[in-house]
């Protein structure tokens, strides 16, 4: 509501909205409420000459004022703990056309005071008044034991980082000294949370302060910790988990409050990329959110909130139906220098913050050398978020004790910030002496607590010495029912992934023809339809998409939850797939696998936004917590992938081996050599290859529909989760000859399709073995045919990772006299040759055949992924087809 006490909503910019007001009035509108109509009764109807205008500029010249402080107090604001701007004159005529009254003077020690407020920028009228009225009737009272749990949270901190500079010295720890009010933020948070009916916060953070996150808030163990700086495993021996660095790892634990209530906390695990975290943090917190109240808080450093692109991709999510998490709470911990870089290079924006305020939400920006500040803001955050559902930010301005790590020395780039923060008291000690000048607590007390902290400390450092982690933080909570894959599980534990063919009979006929009578369905699309019920009824010509929705809606019949996202995913970039049919009337959207039956499982498909990074990142996050649904990212085109690399290589293939965090997210990347062009052509399937060890995901390229089928529903049945990588099909989608039968989905995935000929003779006498994966296939049987070519046989490799070689091996071995070839369309230096090369060899070097290692036919190699001309395509293919069949 406006504040009416000062009739600050009456000013020119507000006209038309008073206007309307003043309209409602005089037609007896009783729900515009009291306060309008006091205002227009005293203003109006006792001074019958007064208009709407000149009541609005009457008071415009005091709106003027106050609303300058609005919207640029923050630039005033003492804000800045190395460089404090005390009682700085604002020069009024030089900004605004008002001079200083009793009224202003208010408003400026309101705004520029102690805290920059940013909401003028805010469109939404609601919230501006809120915030409004929150600021400047603001009674944020603390006491003596709130300012004491303030002071023990500085102390605490403070003293952790200083105990492991002086027992491990030069080790890195990204220290949070100087930034210390950021736990009395998230402590603050955490104690709001019980009261909004928060059950669970999920932190995604970077370094700085990590170690002390993870200890002080988050709950891990001072000795774990310790144990850790002593070079000691983080987890049980036994694993034989490679591991990462201490500030990379994640944490979570139940907490009891005060309060005697119980909050579970939990910090993600993040890699070196610094704001990589982020969308995975959303997706996490997405999918908790299906059964229970759970927050998401989101620490930044300065550069890295201004610097990197995810960043604003995560933001750009925030208000989409499909990922919206009814807000984030980000704390920026601002050093005000990243790396070596002042802000000048780091930014070109005012605040490091400044394109948070595109999804129009506020910033707070508050010195770290004010904690009871830090504290109001942090309240004023959470309550608008739990109000709005929004995000905000709280900018903490601070600056950091040492260099980027305690290895280096920030004097040589930052040699001034340096010589003053040098001199600079800390927060703990400036808010211990504002505490005893208060005569809160005295210096006896002080002392107190600092003792009673070291000799924690001192006890841990001793248990550190024979500390040894109690059990891996792995298969507990939603994955209790699953468990860590064996050794060659991937290769040995062929799951029944088949399902009857009547039921799926009723099953596809059902989802192609349930549509509304009163929806208005493009003919194009209907036509697609009654093919696809065609081929199920007949039991034969199954294409792609077709099989695909076979895949979905058995498993949504099954209980299990399908959600799949990517810039074209409902309707299929190719056209294929029309799992979200539009009413070319109404526009209205029908689901026809979310009409299956009552019991079933919910089918969410969502058209993302352009956004690789952030997306994907979003989607694994969402698995990490969603073990028991089969969740898919779609790349536009496969090459696409590319603008999520750092989500592929930190995450999704190596996450498990570093922090023992399994994902069964499914990567669906469009591949396949058809003339369009370097970025149309290849999903990269070389970059997959070159980062599979250790059994850490599933590379497959499947060439019939079937076996896709099979693969998603073998994804979800195993009761083991890895990564899945699909190389989908553009042109097989409609290929006459990549079709399967009913039949064919009963049995379960193939990792090797046996060998095809074009006319049978004896096994000995085959000249050649083809091994190819994918569409090339096709093109070669063709090629056979039309050549008349009946001593080469052709074995599609369906899997790449885990290779199978027994079943490689069990094909290969009926050849003894055969010349065994590789075949792909790809480039040599890229596809799967440098991958399957050495072995194929090893295969061959353990049978009775005469070849003891494969040859290798493929496009030249080249430093692009394919050429952008279709002659030279066609000449390329050709050139592949010739040397196969000769």
């Amino acid at each position: 509501m406006p504040n009416f006490k000062n009739n600050s909503y009456l000013y020119s910019d507000n006209m038309k909205f008073v206007e309307e007001m003043y309209s409602r009035y005089l037609q007896g509108d009783k729900s515009i409420g009291e306060d309008w109509y006091r205002t227009f009764l005293v203003n109006l109807e006792v001074d019958k000459c007064c208009s709407i205008q000149h009541l609005i500029k009457a008071d415009d010249s005091v709106s003027n004022s106050v609303n300058f402080f609005r919207s640029y107090g923050h630039f005033f604001s003492d804000l800045n703990p190395l460089s404090p701007n005390v009682n700085e004159e604002i020069d009024y005529q030089k900004y605004s056309n008002f001079s200083p009254t009793r009224d202003t003077r208010v408003y400026r020690d309101i705004y520029c005071k102690n805290i920059g407020f940013e909401f003028m920028h805010i469109s939404s009228y609601k919230e501006r008044m809120w915030l409004q009225e929150k600021i400047e009737n603001q009674v944020y009272t603390l006491s003596s034991q709130d300012k004491k749990e303030i002071l023990r949270h500085l102390i605490e901190s403070e003293m952790f980082e200083q105990f492991l500079h002086t027992k491990f010295p030069g080790h890195k720890r990204f220290s949070i000294e100087g930034g210390e009010s950021v736990i009395v933020a998230i402590e603050k948070i955490i104690g709001n949370s019980i009261a909004f009916g928060i059950e669970e916060i999920v932190f995604g953070m970077a370094h700085r302060g990590r170690i002390n996150v993870l200890t002080k808030v988050i709950g891990k163990e001072y000795a774990a910790m310790l144990s850790e700086f002593q070079g000691n495993l983080a987890y049980p021996s036994g694993l034989k988990m490679s591991g990462d660095v201490k500030y990379h790892l994640g944490y979570s634990s139940d907490r009891i409050l005060a309060n005697g209530k119980k909050i579970h906390l939990s910090l993600c695990p993040n890699p070196s990329h610094l704001e990589a975290v982020n969308p995975v943090l959303v997706g996490r917190v997405r999918a908790k959110q299906k059964t229970k109240s759970v927050l998401g808080v989101s620490i930044h450093g300065d550069a890295a909130f201004a610097g990197q692109g995810v960043v604003v991709e995560t933001l750009a999510l925030s208000n989409i139906k499909g990922y919206k998490v009814d807000g984030i709470v980000h704390i920026v911990i601002n050093n005000q220098v990243g790396f070596t870089a002042n802000p000048s290079c780091a930014r070109s924006s005012f605040y490091c913050t400044d394109m948070a305020k595109s999804i129009e939400v506020p910033v707070f920006h508050v010195s770290g050398d004010n904690p009871e500040a830090v504290s109001f803001v942090t309240n004023l955050a959470m309550e608008y978020r739990q109000k709005f559902k929004k995000d905000v930010v709280i900018d903490i301005i601070c600056y950091r004790k040492h260099g980027h790590n305690e290895g280096d020395e920030p004097n040589l780039t930052q040699p001034l910030m340096y010589k003053v923060i040098s001199k600079h008291k800390t927060p703990g000690t400036l808010y211990e002496e504002k505490l005893t000048a208060e005569r809160v607590l005295n210096s006896d007390e002080v002392n107190k607590l600092r003792s009673e902290f070291r000799a924690k400390l001192d006890k841990s450092l001793t248990e550190s010495a024979i500390y040894t982690p109690k059990k891996a933080d792995w298969f507990g909570g939603l994955w209790s029912k699953l468990r860590k894959a064996r050794l060659n599980d991937l290769n040995e534990y062929y799951t029944d992934s088949g399902v009857p063919s009547d039921k799926l009979k009723k099953l596809g006929v059902h989802i192609n023809s349930n549509i509304p009578n009163s929806f208005n369905i493009n003919n194009k699309v209907k036509k697609i339809l009654d093919s696809r019920i065609d081929s199920i009824s007949s039991g034969s010509n199954i294409d792609w998409a077709t099989a695909e929705s076979l895949a979905f809606a058995s498993l949504l019949t099954e209980g299990i939850e399908v959600r799949l996202s990517g810039q074209d995913s409902g309707r299929g970039t190719f056209s294929h797939r029309h799992s979200k049919l539009v009413d070319q009337v109404t526009e209205e959207v029908f689901t026809p696998l979310n009409d299956i039956n009552k019991e079933q499982a919910h089918f969410e498909v969502i058209d993302s936004t352009l956004s690789e990074y952030a997306v994907m990142g979003f989607e694994y996050g969402y698995s990490l917590d969603s073990p028991y649904s089969l969740v898919l990212w779609e790349g536009q085109f496969g090459d696409f992938a590319n603008g999520a690399q750092i989500i592929i290589d930190q995450f999704i293939a190596s996450a498990e081996t570093k922090w023992l965090r399994s994902s069964g997210l499914v990567l669906l990347l469009p591949h396949g050599y058809e003339g369009q062009g370097p970025e149309h052509s290849s999903a990269r399937i070389e970059r997959f290859l070159q980062l599979c060890a250790e059994d850490n995901m599933q590379v497959v390229n499947c060439s019939t529909p079937a076996n896709y089928f099979h693969v998603l529903r073998r994804q979800i049945h195993r009761d083991f989760r890895k990564p899945l990588v699909v190389f989908t099909p553009k042109s097989l989608l409609r290929h006459k000859r990549a079709v399967s039968h009913l039949s064919d989905f009963e049995g379960r995935f193939l990792t090797v399709t046996p060998e095809y000929r074009v006319s049978l003779v004896s096994d000995d006498k085959i000249r050649k073995a083809i091994i190819c994966s994918g569409k090339v296939y096709y093109d070669i049987i063709e090629a056979c045919e039309i050549q008349k070519i009946n001593d080469i046989v052709i074995i599609r490799l369906e899997q790449f990772y885990p290779f199978p070689a027994n079943k490689l091996s069990n094909e290969l071995g009926k050849y003894k006299n055969a010349e065994v070839v590789w075949c792909q369309e790809e480039p040599k230096n890229m596809g799967g040759w440098f991958f399957v090369n050495p072995l194929i060899e090893e295969v061959l070097l353990n049978l009775d055949v005469q070849a003891k290692r494969p040859k290798c036919i493929a496009r030249p190699a080249a430093a692009s992924p394919a050429c952008g001309y279709v002659n030279v395509h066609i000449q390329q293919q050709e050139e592949i087809l010739k040397q196969v069949i000769k």
